[in-house]
């Protein structure tokens, strides 16, 4: 009775680490479960903002934006209760790209950027804008498709389109900050 209660122990003890032991389908199955909620996030997301997000696109950028959208306008402002454009740009560098951007107004920014192509935008440069005749006074972070994030003076925080025609009419120039600046890798 002991020998076969020893036995049982010993056959129970050593299939138990194997049974526990992640088995390779396991890892496929946890990792099509990870695979399928990032698409869900991702889907929730591109329906938030009202388009579709690259396939590489930081889906933490857009957590950011969608917790901001709608908040005021307010010179120099910098919190929930109402933030400027460099404000915002400001916040998103600091908590999405994890680097402070040493500036704190739209001009400043200009000065500190490496100034690109339009056609070479990408998700994270910097868009800028001359409101009031000849000096830089609006700043935004581009997303893709066209499409940017900022601080209005008259609607708060909203995604707007490059391509309509008072941002056209306004836009100069674009800018990338240096990987030197951020540590963040060049990706050309």
């Amino acid at each position: 009775m002991i020998l076969r209660f020893k036995l049982i122990i010993f056959l129970f003890a050593t299939a138990i680490p194997s049974f526990c032991q992640a088995q390779p389908g396991m890892q496929i199955a946890e990792q099509d479960a990870e695979a399928s909620a990032n698409s869900f996030h991702r889907e929730y997301l591109e329906q938030y903002v009202g388009f579709p997000l690259a396939e590489d696109s930081r889906l933490e950028l857009y957590d950011t934006i969608v917790n901001w959208l709608g908040t005021p306008y307010r010179f120099a402002g910098n919190c929930d209760k109402g933030i400027d454009c460099s404000g915002l740009v400001h916040l998103l560098c600091s908590r999405v790209y994890g680097f402070n951007p040493g500036a704190r107004n739209s001009g400043e920014l200009y000065q500190r950027v490496e100034k690109i192509d339009p056609d070479d935008l990408r998700e994270g440069d910097l868009l800028f804008f001359r409101i009031y005749k000849r000096r830089i006074s609006h700043v935004a972070m581009y997303l893709g498709n066209g499409k940017f994030v900022h601080s209005s003076t008259s609607r708060g925080v909203i995604i707007s389109d490059l391509n309509e025609a008072y941002y056209r009419k306004h836009f100069a120039g674009a800018g990338r900050f240096q990987s030197s600046l951020t540590g963040i890798p060049d990706t050309d």
